[in-house]
């Protein structure tokens, strides 16, 4: 095995900084599309005379874009493996920046029926596949480039850099949703989809200018580059894959906090504002870029394992105060318990899984096991809010049903932790080798 030469001097900070700005305006569009499907889009592209029924169908759009990634990633994931995590970094922006943009140009329902949501359903698919190669390729980009004793720290950017997004979606709602209705559902839901052209721009501008990893070019100039991907990792890394798809489902938390908490604590059975709870998510997602690289830091001390079981056991317990907040009708408890949960607890897991999710594999089938093995976790996640609103009741305001179900689904996650191995004090060139040995004192490579 080829031993990657050093990175450049710099390089790990611009891979970084890059990740982080890509995955702030990449999932900018992403999770505009879920305030959307919970506060608009049934009464634009579906029956709003059955508000029920519509909701429901609205937040199954949402997860039809989680269905699209397994299958974006197995081709993503395989090219990404074959011509280099750079050029999947671009080619995933510009497309989220595209079919984001295609979105606010549909048609509704009262223009055109049920082509509306049709349309609207394909966009999103074109989304789905997009952030199917955006994470598995940056964390690569990201982990591949960085010091081996600070992998934890610099992987992490790529997820704040989302919650970034997500914090900006928030934040370019607020007055959205503040629109008279009139304004809000002819044009003014729009907007924030019109926006997201600046994705492709400046996506390209940010992630042309990288240097492909040393990993991953010491493998191309010795010949080390495999023509089958999957078949080297479903036969090498089968069971890292399943730990990774266990431990994804993890991010049911985000998808339940992000789009179904909102719409139940702004349904007539609870009656919060609309401007308020997006209020909560910002905040939470403010804190959040704190809290994820001081957890990944911390990771980069004790390990992986324990800092995502405290996210994943931590996120089981939270929600259930969350969920209850909302329901006692009390904004100032909502509020708080909001940012503890997702801000604070949920941070630790989703701070320290590229890391974690990106040290069980080899540089020959990194991005693939990355990919695959996240979305297919995070379609179940996706699909979540779907459950979550059937399981909610009639009246959509079961909300311990729905904490239950959600604490549920932490269980794999915590399961997969458990039974994986510790990587934190293990060569970034020895990732993924059986028998790879700790180091007892980190490298030190120059950032």
């Amino acid at each position: 095995m080829s031993v990657p030469a050093a990175a450049p001097p710099g390089q790990p900070k611009k891979a970084a900084t890059a990740a982080w700005i890509g995955s702030a305006l990449e999932y900018y569009d992403f999770f505009i599309y879920g305030s959307a499907a919970a506060l608009i889009f049934p009464k634009v592209f579906f029956d709003a005379s059955d508000p029920a029924t519509a909701t429901l169908l609205s937040l199954a759009t949402f997860g039809v874009a989680y269905a699209a990634r397994p299958v974006g990633a197995l081709f993503l994931g395989h090219f990404g493996d074959r011509l280099g995590r750079k050029k999947i970094m671009v080619f995933t922006l510009i497309l989220m920046g595209v079919s984001t943009f295609l979105i606010g140009c549909l048609p509704t329902r009262a223009q055109v029926g049920t082509l509306a949501p049709v349309l609207l359903v394909a966009c999103r698919v074109l989304q789905g596949v997009s952030a199917a190669g955006e994470q598995a390729s940056a964390n690569s980009m990201t982990l591949e480039h960085a010091p081996p004793h600070r992998r934890g720290f610099f992987t992490s950017f790529t997820l704040s850099g989302t919650q970034g997004g997500q914090l900006l979606a928030t934040l370019v709602f607020i007055p959205i949703a503040a629109l008279p209705e009139d304004q809000l559902l002819s044009w003014g839901w729009r907007v924030p989809f019109w926006l997201s052209i600046a994705v492709a721009v400046v996506g390209y501008v940010i992630r042309r200018r990288l240097e492909e990893t040393p990993a991953f070019a010491a493998q191309q100039a010795t010949g080390e580059v495999v023509k089958l991907p999957l078949a080297v990792l479903l036969r090498e890394h089968w069971a890292d894959v399943l730990r990774v798809i266990g431990g994804a489902l993890v991010a049911s938390v985000s998808t339940i906090f992000t789009v179904w908490a909102l719409a139940y604590a702004t349904s007539d059975s609870v009656g919060m504002s609309r401007p308020s709870m997006l209020w909560v998510g910002a905040l939470a997602n403010l804190v959040a870029l704190a809290a994820i690289p001081a957890w990944a830091t911390l990771s980069d001390r004790i390990g992986r394992r324990p800092v995502f079981l405290i996210g994943a056991a931590g996120s089981a317990v939270m929600m259930f105060l969350y969920l209850w907040s909302i329901s006692t009708g009390s904004y100032p408890l909502t509020l708080v318990l909001g940012i503890v949960t997702f801000g604070v607890v949920y941070s630790a897991a989703n701070g320290v899984w590229p890391s974690f999710y990106g040290e069980m594999f080899s540089t020959r089938v990194r991005l693939s096991g990355m990919a695959i093995g996240t979305q297919i976790g995070f379609a179940v996640a996706g699909f979540a809010v779907t459950f979550a609103a059937e399981i909610a009741g009639p009246n959509g305001d079961d909300w311990s049903s729905v904490a239950l179900f959600t604490a549920a689904l932490c269980v794999p996650p915590v399961i997969a932790a458990l039974s994986a191995r510790e990587t934190v004090r293990i060569p970034t060139e020895r990732l993924g080798e059986r028998g790879a040995r700790e180091v007892s004192q980190p490298e030190t490579v120059t950032a």
